[in-house]
Protein backbone atom coordinates (compact mmCIF):
# COMPACT_ATOMS: atom_id res chain seq x y z
CA UNK A 1 0.00 0.00 0.00
CA UNK A 2 1.74 3.43 -1.38
CA UNK A 3 1.27 6.18 0.64
CA UNK A 4 -1.64 7.92 -1.54
CA UNK A 5 -3.87 4.92 -0.51
CA UNK A 6 -3.19 5.15 3.09
CA UNK A 7 -3.57 9.04 3.48
CA UNK A 8 -6.99 7.84 1.71
CA UNK A 9 -7.83 4.94 3.54
CA UNK A 10 -7.35 7.42 7.04
CA UNK A 11 -9.40 9.86 5.90
CA UNK A 12 -12.52 7.31 5.21
CA UNK A 13 -11.50 5.93 8.72
CA UNK A 14 -11.42 9.71 10.12
CA UNK A 15 -14.89 11.44 10.57
CA UNK A 16 -14.10 15.35 11.90
CA UNK A 17 -16.98 16.78 13.10
CA UNK A 18 -17.28 20.86 13.30
CA UNK A 19 -18.08 22.47 16.26
CA UNK A 20 -19.84 25.90 15.50
CA UNK A 21 -19.31 26.82 19.13
CA UNK A 22 -15.93 25.64 18.60
CA UNK A 23 -15.37 27.47 15.40
CA UNK A 24 -16.86 30.73 17.04
CA UNK A 25 -14.40 30.52 20.15
CA UNK A 26 -11.72 30.03 17.83
CA UNK A 27 -12.28 32.97 15.68
CA UNK A 28 -12.85 34.57 19.19
CA UNK A 29 -9.41 34.15 20.16
CA UNK A 30 -7.80 34.65 17.28
CA UNK A 31 -9.12 38.20 17.13
CA UNK A 32 -8.49 38.93 20.89
CA UNK A 33 -4.58 37.86 19.95
CA UNK A 34 -4.42 39.99 16.52
CA UNK A 35 -6.02 42.67 18.67
CA UNK A 36 -3.33 42.63 21.63
CA UNK A 37 -0.67 42.47 19.15
CA UNK A 38 -1.40 45.09 17.15
CA UNK A 39 -2.40 47.30 20.59
CA UNK A 40 1.68 46.87 21.18
CA UNK A 41 2.47 48.03 18.03
CA UNK A 42 -0.21 51.24 18.52
CA UNK A 43 1.49 54.39 16.60
CA UNK A 44 0.87 57.04 19.51
CA UNK A 45 -0.02 60.46 18.48
CA UNK A 46 3.23 62.51 18.84
CA UNK A 47 4.71 59.26 16.89
CA UNK A 48 2.41 60.50 14.25
CA UNK A 49 3.20 63.90 14.53
CA UNK A 50 6.60 63.20 14.47
CA UNK A 51 6.17 60.88 11.23
CA UNK A 52 4.25 63.94 9.60
CA UNK A 53 7.14 66.12 10.68
CA UNK A 54 9.54 63.52 8.48
CA UNK A 55 7.16 63.27 5.61
CA UNK A 56 6.64 67.06 4.80
CA UNK A 57 9.59 68.40 2.28
CA UNK A 58 11.25 71.19 4.15
CA UNK A 59 12.18 72.60 0.90
CA UNK A 60 8.90 74.77 1.05
CA UNK A 61 10.33 75.88 4.42
CA UNK A 62 13.65 76.41 3.38
CA UNK A 63 11.98 78.98 0.41
CA UNK A 64 9.51 80.42 2.86
CA UNK A 65 12.75 81.42 4.78
CA UNK A 66 14.86 82.86 1.91
CA UNK A 67 11.87 84.72 0.61
CA UNK A 68 11.49 86.80 4.10
CA UNK A 69 15.48 87.17 4.11
CA UNK A 70 14.62 88.27 0.01
CA UNK A 71 12.66 90.80 1.83
CA UNK A 72 14.64 91.85 4.51
CA UNK A 73 17.39 93.05 2.01
CA UNK A 74 14.63 95.00 0.12
CA UNK A 75 13.20 96.81 3.29
CA UNK A 76 16.61 97.96 4.26
CA UNK A 77 17.92 99.16 0.93
CA UNK A 78 14.73 100.33 -0.59
CA UNK A 79 13.60 103.56 1.17
CA UNK A 80 10.58 104.48 -1.33
CA UNK A 81 7.21 104.27 0.61
CA UNK A 82 6.02 102.84 -2.89
CA UNK A 83 8.20 100.44 -3.50
CA UNK A 84 8.05 98.82 0.13
CA UNK A 85 4.37 98.64 -0.31
CA UNK A 86 4.92 96.78 -3.84
CA UNK A 87 7.24 94.21 -2.48
CA UNK A 88 5.13 93.61 1.00
CA UNK A 89 2.20 92.59 -0.66
CA UNK A 90 4.11 91.00 -3.97
CA UNK A 91 5.72 88.64 -1.18
CA UNK A 92 3.27 87.98 1.32
CA UNK A 93 1.28 86.31 -1.24
CA UNK A 94 4.36 83.93 -2.32
CA UNK A 95 4.90 83.09 1.07
CA UNK A 96 1.50 81.65 0.79
CA UNK A 97 1.27 79.87 -2.80
CA UNK A 98 4.29 77.90 -1.41
CA UNK A 99 2.53 76.32 1.22
CA UNK A 100 -0.26 74.50 -1.51
CA UNK A 101 2.26 71.81 -3.31
CA UNK A 102 2.69 70.76 0.49
CA UNK A 103 -0.46 70.63 1.96
CA UNK A 104 -2.54 69.40 -0.99
CA UNK A 105 0.23 66.80 -2.39
CA UNK A 106 -2.32 64.10 -1.34
CA UNK A 107 -5.15 65.35 -3.17
CA UNK A 108 -2.62 66.20 -6.22
CA UNK A 109 -1.42 62.75 -6.01
CA UNK A 110 -4.43 60.95 -5.42
CA UNK A 111 -3.46 59.40 -2.30
CA UNK A 112 -6.23 60.24 -0.05
CA UNK A 113 -7.71 56.53 -0.64
CA UNK A 114 -4.80 55.22 1.13
CA UNK A 115 -4.68 57.56 4.46
CA UNK A 116 -7.88 56.75 4.83
CA UNK A 117 -7.65 53.50 5.31
CA UNK A 118 -4.56 54.07 8.15
CA UNK A 119 -5.09 54.06 11.76
CA UNK A 120 -5.01 57.93 11.77
CA UNK A 121 -8.16 59.54 9.65
CA UNK A 122 -8.15 62.23 6.67
CA UNK A 123 -9.19 65.02 9.66
CA UNK A 124 -6.26 63.62 11.79
CA UNK A 125 -3.87 63.82 8.69
CA UNK A 126 -4.88 67.67 7.74
CA UNK A 127 -4.60 68.93 11.14
CA UNK A 128 -1.74 67.70 11.69
CA UNK A 129 -0.14 69.31 8.62
CA UNK A 130 -2.15 72.17 8.70
CA UNK A 131 -0.47 72.71 12.59
CA UNK A 132 2.71 71.86 11.57
CA UNK A 133 2.83 74.52 8.66
CA UNK A 134 0.48 76.83 11.18
CA UNK A 135 3.69 76.66 14.01
CA UNK A 136 6.57 77.30 11.69
CA UNK A 137 4.81 80.22 9.49
CA UNK A 138 3.69 82.05 12.82
CA UNK A 139 7.50 81.57 14.06
CA UNK A 140 8.77 82.44 10.99
CA UNK A 141 6.26 85.92 10.30
CA UNK A 142 6.75 86.63 14.12
CA UNK A 143 10.17 86.67 13.90
CA UNK A 144 10.40 88.46 10.82
CA UNK A 145 7.71 91.75 12.12
CA UNK A 146 9.89 91.75 15.30
CA UNK A 147 13.09 91.75 13.99
CA UNK A 148 12.00 94.26 10.82
CA UNK A 149 10.10 96.91 13.40
CA UNK A 150 13.25 96.95 15.70
CA UNK A 151 15.98 96.78 13.46
CA UNK A 152 14.93 98.98 10.81
CA UNK A 153 12.82 100.89 12.85
CA UNK A 154 9.26 100.22 11.24
CA UNK A 155 5.69 100.90 12.29
CA UNK A 156 4.53 97.19 13.80
CA UNK A 157 1.16 98.45 12.33
CA UNK A 158 2.51 99.90 8.93
CA UNK A 159 3.90 95.79 8.86
CA UNK A 160 1.31 93.86 9.69
CA UNK A 161 -0.75 96.06 6.93
CA UNK A 162 1.46 95.54 4.38
CA UNK A 163 2.36 91.84 4.59
CA UNK A 164 -0.12 90.58 6.95
CA UNK A 165 -3.51 91.31 5.78
CA UNK A 166 -2.30 90.42 1.75
CA UNK A 167 -1.20 87.27 3.58
CA UNK A 168 -4.23 86.28 5.02
CA UNK A 169 -6.74 87.29 2.32
CA UNK A 170 -4.19 84.90 0.13
CA UNK A 171 -4.64 81.90 3.15
CA UNK A 172 -8.27 82.37 2.81
CA UNK A 173 -8.11 82.35 -1.61
CA UNK A 174 -6.44 79.01 -0.84
CA UNK A 175 -8.76 77.27 2.01
CA UNK A 176 -11.60 78.53 0.27
CA UNK A 177 -11.01 77.47 -3.53
CA UNK A 178 -8.91 73.98 -2.66
CA UNK A 179 -11.52 72.61 -0.29
CA UNK A 180 -14.73 74.02 -1.84
CA UNK A 181 -17.13 71.61 -2.88
CA UNK A 182 -16.27 71.81 -6.42
CA UNK A 183 -12.59 69.86 -7.58
CA UNK A 184 -10.39 72.80 -8.41
CA UNK A 185 -6.64 72.33 -9.02
CA UNK A 186 -3.57 73.92 -7.50
CA UNK A 187 -3.39 76.24 -10.46
CA UNK A 188 -6.25 77.64 -9.78
CA UNK A 189 -5.98 78.66 -6.66
CA UNK A 190 -2.49 80.21 -7.57
CA UNK A 191 -3.77 82.23 -10.62
CA UNK A 192 -6.15 83.70 -8.19
CA UNK A 193 -4.16 84.42 -5.39
CA UNK A 194 -1.61 86.34 -8.28
CA UNK A 195 -4.83 88.30 -9.47
CA UNK A 196 -5.39 89.20 -5.41
CA UNK A 197 -1.92 89.96 -5.50
CA UNK A 198 -2.47 92.94 -8.48
CA UNK A 199 -5.48 94.06 -6.98
CA UNK A 200 -3.89 94.52 -3.60
CA UNK A 201 -0.72 96.64 -5.62
CA UNK A 202 -3.51 99.00 -7.53
CA UNK A 203 -4.71 99.61 -3.65
CA UNK A 204 -1.65 100.10 -2.14
CA UNK A 205 -0.07 102.48 -5.11
CA UNK A 206 -3.13 104.40 -5.15
CA UNK A 207 -2.92 107.21 -2.82
CA UNK A 208 -6.42 108.25 -2.88
CA UNK A 209 -7.74 105.12 -2.13
CA UNK A 210 -5.10 103.98 0.55
CA UNK A 211 -6.14 107.20 2.41
CA UNK A 212 -9.67 106.45 2.67
CA UNK A 213 -8.97 102.95 4.32
CA UNK A 214 -8.44 104.00 8.07
CA UNK A 215 -7.01 102.16 10.68
CA UNK A 216 -10.22 100.60 11.95
CA UNK A 217 -11.37 99.37 8.53
CA UNK A 218 -8.06 97.52 8.30
CA UNK A 219 -8.88 96.58 11.58
CA UNK A 220 -12.16 94.78 10.94
CA UNK A 221 -10.93 93.78 7.47
CA UNK A 222 -8.43 91.77 9.28
CA UNK A 223 -10.96 90.32 11.54
CA UNK A 224 -13.36 89.30 8.92
CA UNK A 225 -10.31 86.91 6.83
CA UNK A 226 -8.84 85.73 10.51
CA UNK A 227 -12.69 84.55 10.98
CA UNK A 228 -12.80 83.44 7.49
CA UNK A 229 -9.42 81.63 7.58
CA UNK A 230 -11.07 79.41 10.62
CA UNK A 231 -14.29 78.90 9.47
CA UNK A 232 -12.54 77.38 6.22
CA UNK A 233 -10.32 75.30 7.84
CA UNK A 234 -13.23 73.74 9.93
CA UNK A 235 -14.90 72.91 6.96
CA UNK A 236 -12.11 71.05 5.52
CA UNK A 237 -11.51 69.15 8.95
CA UNK A 238 -15.34 68.44 8.75
CA UNK A 239 -15.70 67.22 5.00
CA UNK A 240 -12.60 66.21 4.24
CA UNK A 241 -13.54 62.44 3.61
CA UNK A 242 -15.93 64.44 0.84
CA UNK A 243 -12.64 64.82 -0.85
CA UNK A 244 -12.50 61.52 -1.77
CA UNK A 245 -12.64 60.42 -5.28
CA UNK A 246 -14.60 57.50 -4.12
CA UNK A 247 -16.34 58.18 -0.72
CA UNK A 248 -16.00 56.93 2.71
CA UNK A 249 -17.76 53.21 2.57
CA UNK A 250 -18.53 52.97 -1.33
CA UNK A 251 -17.27 50.03 -3.38
CA UNK A 252 -16.39 51.10 -6.58
CA UNK A 253 -17.27 47.67 -9.27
Amino acid sequence: MNQKEKIKKYRENIQVEASEEKIQETIFKSKNAFFMAEQERMLFYHDFLWTQLRVIQKRWWVLQFMILVALWIALSSIHDEIYLKRSMGVVATLFVILIIPELWKNRSCECMEIEAASYYSLKQVYATRMLLFGFTDIFFITVFLGVASAGLHYELLELVVQFLFPLCVTACICFGILCSKHAFSETVAIVLCVIWSAVWLFIVLNENVYIMVTVPIWSALMGVTILFIVFAIYRILKNCNQYLEVSLGEIRT
